[in-house]
């Protein structure tokens, strides 16, 4: 067996390299068989037909085409009224008039991003075991969306989501497309809890880049360039200097969420400011920068608020609670410490205006984990804040905080109810301090009595442990709030006191604070969740400052790294350069625009081809490549060479307009024939390849979920924005949340939005929508399994959702003269017969209209396309 297997792959390695793979063959427009037909691709494709004995079938009906064109450019039915214009028409050019009208539709867009969807694994988690969610995948989406329904040249189509952060002034708000390369599945647990510099960190990162790069060929080019991961490819012209040179392309990008703008002018300029952030700690010597440091210094100084501490007179505790004055004014509360207290603090200031008050809290070594409050962990809660001056209440306007804890903000001291309160945690162990801003300025007078209130009433020994507290009538109290307390000192202390470490320190804050103002003038950013070298470490997951160093590894195995990897692509197209030539210092968008223009260029064989290819593929239920992601010689050959070639070229030149190569297709006498079989044509196979008649196709799980809705009339097409959550969720037992889909109410507006828009979990799928043979998203599925079962049948029939919209349909109906007629019509898109009217009037009658409902969406003619 062994030798008979070693024999084999000898031979097929031999006979193999004999000729230029036909994938891989220069692009050339082929001649257009002398036909009758006008569309070429009916010429290319009855040639063959003739040459098989064989010939068209009869055009489909009306009915049926519409409805079949219909689903197929947007994913919905026809209404009958739509339906009867088009029969009655006399206009000769109506069906270009129809498909024109349907490919403007903003509806095309959201049916067909759904099929790229598939093809890159779009969901809203990232998989694996710590299957979290991502709040900011849907702008993805919604660009996907908007490219197709803006009919956006292939080419650019292609660059935007490999590198549209490098392409914004050519295609506006492309950033957003680049969330096309962290579809898939990641593996956060090992990207964020493995150290970096570990064997494993490194193999964590090759697998994720691994996972970026097949998900870029395979969707683009139909290559299996993941094979020659350990090895030369056993069967395609892919080296392993290949892959690792594709692997060096994302050697300097991360998946997490990532700023991005629409206008290219203000993303530019947010690109600009970010990427200045890299290079302050080299600028911070620099003489120009600590003279503008030093005059911003000076002009802040001028804001700061010089604070005047409370000359004390009187210290009250409502639990009698001992206390200490120590010698920098602070009261130490100690013994036992009470369930709630009230502290009232009298004294006065020699300041003859008052604008605002600050409350120290302190640390101190008495305190539990050293304060600054008495709870066991150290923290507090200042249920309410009052000031009285001469016993007259002083409003206080606003309050702020050097930090709040969670949900336990400052504000929660000055809103007048004592259930809530200003809490520290989890910065026990930290003096913290607050500050009390009075509505309007008060004139005070060294006699003047100043009383502070602090109620503390939430429980638990919640009590501040040490205070101090400052009055001042400086015009900008809260103005040290917005820098750092080390800065603040620095700023105010003199030339004499500021060594080269502390002007360092100033000059680095300046430019952060610079910075920071000029991107706060910059419109709100979006987030999508994307490739990025720019964003907030968390725990071991950093950013690469650079590109990492990839080697070619020996095997596969990270133990055994060879030479470090350019950047490049295949080396088996001709006319196409494979290793790119990227100056040494350019950043990592670079690399990934090199491959964008690879892939995008005219003479890259296996983009053109491949993309002409899956539109077949949707359109027919079975592309020309029976193998959409394989072009391969272990993948399909091409039914129709040929007319592959001529889609290509014909597509390429005319500018990767989808809508052209969408309108060319459905407007075909091969798109038009029925489905009818024809035993005669059963000899040359049951599989339709040569296309003698039209392949009959079910709907899939997302179209027939959108009528369902469409013929309760309660589809919902708003447009974009955050996923629908159709499901509960609780927090689950580690990361992955508990997800409810059985009991979700059918009537929450969550389920009336177009289910491209649903909310996609890769490791809880919905079951219906999975029974209906929705793929999983952590697997690349460029086609649809198409199964018939009978759990299918029982979804259909007892799904809650889907019992709620029979009987919403049925209330739709029940004013119609007709209603099953009309249920007929809207469902079947044709009337019923005399007999079906009878039969389901009958039933009707004994079981309801909302039950002959459910009987119509589980028919075999309402959930297969004719």
């Amino acid at each position: 067996m062994l030798r008979w297997i070693s024999s084999f792959l000898f031979f097929l390695s031999f006979s193999l390299a004999e000729e230029t793979h036909w994938s891989l063959r220069p692009l050339e427009k082929p001649p257009i068989p002398k036909s009758a037909y006008s569309n070429p691709i009916d010429a290319f494709i009855s040639q063959q037909l003739k040459n098989a004995k064989l010939s068209f079938s009869d055009p489909a009906d009306k009915r049926a085409w519409i409805r079949r064109v219909y689903y197929d450019l947007i994913g919905l039915p026809p209404s009958p009224a739509v339906i009867n214009n088009y029969l009655n028409t006399d206009q000769p050019n109506a069906e270009e008039l129809l498909v024109d009208k349907l490919l403007a539709s903003p509806r095309h867009g959201e049916r067909w991003a759904r099929h790229w969807m598939d093809v890159v694994r779009y969901a809203e988690t990232h998989g694996h075991d710590e299957d979290a969610i991502r709040e900011n995948a849907w702008p993805y989406r919604d660009w996907l969306i908007g490219a197709l329904n803006n009919d956006m040249p292939y080419a650019d189509f292609v660059r935007a989501q490999v590198a549209g952060d490098m392409i914004i002034a050519e295609v506006p708000g492309a950033t957003a497309a680049t969330g096309f390369l962290a579809c898939g599945p990641w593996d956060s647990s090992s990207q964020m809890g493995i150290s970096d510099g570990t064997i494993d960190k490194k193999i964590a990162q090759y697998l994720d880049r691994d996972d970026m790069l097949s998900a870029t060929m395979s969707t683009f080019t139909s290559t299996t360039v993941h094979c020659a991961r350990c090895h030369d490819h056993k069967f395609d012209p892919v080296s392993l200097e290949d892959y690792y040179s594709l692997q060096a392309v994302f050697a300097g990008v991360d998946k997490a969420d990532r700023l991005f703008d629409i206008e290219p002018e203000t993303s530019i300029k947010r690109s600009k400011l970010l990427a200045e952030q890299r290079n302050f700690e080299k600028q911070i010597n620099d003489p120009k920068i600590a003279k503008e440091a030093s005059s911003w210094a000076r002009k802040l100084q001028q804001n700061l608020p010089i604070w005047d501490p409370l000359n004390l007179k009187e210290i009250i505790s409502s639990a009698d609670t001992p206390h200490t004055v120590l010698p920098d004014n602070s009261i130490l509360f100690r013994g036992d410490a009470p369930e709630k207290d009230t502290y009232g603090i009298s004294g006065t200031t020699k300041l003859n205006k008052l604008t605002a008050i600050k409350v120290e809290v302190l640390t101190d070594p008495s305190l539990p984990m050293n304060g600054p409050g008495r709870a066991p962990n150290g923290n507090l809660h200042l249920s309410e804040i009052q000031v009285n001056i001469d016993d007259t209440p002083a409003p206080i306007e606003r309050a702020s905080a050097d930090f709040n804890q969670t949900d336990w903000e400052i504000n929660k001291a000055i809103d007048g109810k004592k259930e809530t309160a200003w809490g520290i945690h989890p910065q026990e162990g930290k003096s913290h301090h607050s500050i009390f801003i009075f509505k309007e300025p008060i004139s005070i007078s060294k006699l003047t009595a100043i009383k502070i209130t602090l109620d503390q009433v939430h429980g638990g020994s919640h009590l501040i442990g040490r205070l101090r507290i400052d009055l001042t009538g400086s015009k900008y109290p809260d103005a040290e709030l917005k820098i750092p307390e080390k800065i603040a000192k620095i700023i105010r202390a003199s030339k004499d006191e500021q060594s080269p470490r502390h002007k360092g320190a100033l000059a680095l804050h300046y430019l952060r604070t610079k910075n920071s103002e000029n991107l706060a003038t910059l419109p709100d950013p979006g987030k999508v969740f994307a490739v990025t070298s720019n964003f907030t470490a968390i725990g071991n997951f950093k950013p690469a400052i650079k590109p990492r160093k990839v080697h070619i590894l020996e095997r596969g195995n990270i133990h055994s790294p060879k030479e470090i990897a350019t950047p490049g692509a295949l080396s088996c197209i001709p006319d196409l350069q494979s290793r790119f030539q990227i100056p040494k210092e350019s950043n990592e968008g670079t690399r990934r625009l090199a491959l964008a223009d690879w892939l995008a260029d005219k003479n890259n064989v296996l983009t053109w081809r491949s993309i002409v290819n899956r539109v077949w593929h949707y359109h027919f239920g079975r592309g020309i490549v029976s193998t959409p992601n394989d072009f391969g010689k272990m993948g399909s050959v091409p039914t129709h060479p040929n007319l592959l070639d001529w889609l290509a070229v014909e597509f390429r030149n005319q500018g990767g307009s989808l809508k052209w190569l969408h309108k060319k297709i459905v407007l075909s006498e091969t798109y038009r024939q029925s489905t009818n079989d024809r035993p005669e044509c059963q000899s040359i196979g049951t599989e339709n390849k040569l296309l003698w008649r039209m392949n009959r196709q079910r709907l899939d799980a997302e179209s027939i979920h959108d009528t369902v809705l469409s013929l309760s009339g309660m589809l919902d097409l708003t447009m974009g924005g955050p996923s629908a959550r159709q499901f509960t969720s609780k927090k689950g037992i580690h990361v992955t949340p508990t997800l409810d889909y059985l009991n979700f109410n059918p009537d929450d507006p969550a389920n009336f939005r177009r289910s491209v828009y649903r909310f996609v979990f890769r490791t809880v799928p919905d079951p219906l929508m999975e029974a209906l043979d929705c793929p999983n998203a952590s697997q690349l599925a460029p086609r649809r399994a198409s199964s018939v079962t009978a759990l299918q049948a029982l979804a259909m029939l007892n799904n809650r959702f889907l019992v709620r919209q029979s009987e919403h349909i049925a209330t739709k109906l029940k004013n119609e003269a007709d209603p099953i007629n009309e249920l007929f019509l809207r469902a079947y898109g044709r009337p019923g017969t005399a007999s079906e009217i009878m039969d389901f009037t009958k039933y009707k009658d004994e079981h309801g209209l909302a039950n002959a409902c459910r009987i119509i969406i589980n028919s075999s003619e309402f959930l297969y396309i004719q």
